[in-house]
């Protein structure tokens, strides 16, 4: 199913050779930024590895710093997987510096996707779209880079690995086919998402959705008078039935933006909470990746089909 071939743009006779710990007799120790990262690498690892993921529900990545415990936690781990494409820009300084200290233990999983299946908003000033997880055929790519990375570190698990990851790809190809599915039964004109912030383009990209964020991208620059006008008077126009609250950003812009829409003589209803930055609470079925995703894809389709 997968290779171990490094897939970046290296010379064969300038790459440095990737360090093997060949860990044995205990798990992999894990630590992770979000959840969605945590929950691949469990299904992937198994019993072989102990996760740990150090942003928990309701957490936004961009404005989260590592506190003392997360250094030394981290600084104790065997491999440390995080996102990547600025998604934990409070982070930065340390993920730098633990990459120079164990440069084949400190990864960034969305490094081996295709940059051309990635999108670079005018808004993000440049930088890639870093919410990947939410088109599911993007997340296969990240699961095969966790893959190769926990088999250099334990080779003797290989066929392990190996079966764990088959059987997880059948399960993401089977929710890509349900949230495609689920899609196709809201009329097109239909299909327009708007929520708190810009995380779910990737979602608009893969399901054919026009996607409308409040905040842009970047949670970390407050919302204007002026674009909860803009955004209200385009949902008036467009009659649009429901919006959306996420579980990591504050609902009242999105309050704000229902008040503004209802002064245009337009009544929007709050769909639903969807789950963007962070998964749900641990032992739910949104504490999942698989069913983050189920849950949001089936709370859009009952919101945006619901009569007005």
């Amino acid at each position: 199913l997968f290779s171990c071939t490094d897939q970046q743009n290296v010379s064969p006779s300038t790459q440095k050779p990737p360090e093997k710990l060949e860990i044995q007799g205990r798990p992999i120790r894990i630590v992770t930024t979000i959840g969605m990262i945590a929950d691949l690498a469990k299904n992937i690892g198994g019993e072989m590895v102990e996760v740990t993921s150090l942003m928990g529900t309701g957490v936004d990545p961009p404005l989260y710093k590592a506190s003392a415990g997360n250094v030394t936690l981290i600084s104790e781990a065997d491999l440390i997987l995080y996102n990547g494409l600025h998604l934990e820009a409070g982070m930065s300084g340390v993920l730098e510096r633990l990459s120079d200290q164990k440069p084949n233990q400190v990864l960034a999983v969305t490094k081996n996707i295709d940059r051309s299946k990635l999108t670079a908003p005018p808004e993000f000033a440049g930088a890639y779209d870093p919410h990947v997880w939410f088109d599911v055929t993007l997340w296969k790519d990240v699961a095969e880079t966790i893959h190769n990375a926990l088999v250099l570190l334990m080779p003797s698990a290989e066929a392990h690995f190996q079966s764990l990851a088959k059987k997880y790809i059948l399960q993401l190809e089977a929710l890509h086919i349900y949230v495609q599915e689920k899609a196709t039964q809201i009329e097109p004109s239909k299909r327009v998402l708007v929520t708190a912030h810009d995380a779910f383009g990737y979602f608009g990209q893969a399901y054919e959705f026009e996607v409308r964020g409040l905040q842009g991208i970047s949670t970390a620059t407050e919302a204007g008078t002026a674009d909860v006008r803009k955004l209200a008077q385009f949902i008036a126009d467009r009659k649009i039935p429901a919006i959306f609250v996420e579980s990591s950003v504050p609902r009242q812009s999105i309050e704000a933006v229902q008040a503004a829409v209802r002064a245009r003589g337009f009544e929007v209803q709050i769909g639903g909470e969807l789950f963007s930055d962070a998964m749900g609470n641990p032992n739910t079925k949104e504490g999942t990746y698989i069913g983050m995703v189920q849950h949001n894809i089936d709370t859009i389709s009952d919101g945006l089909t619901r009569d007005n």
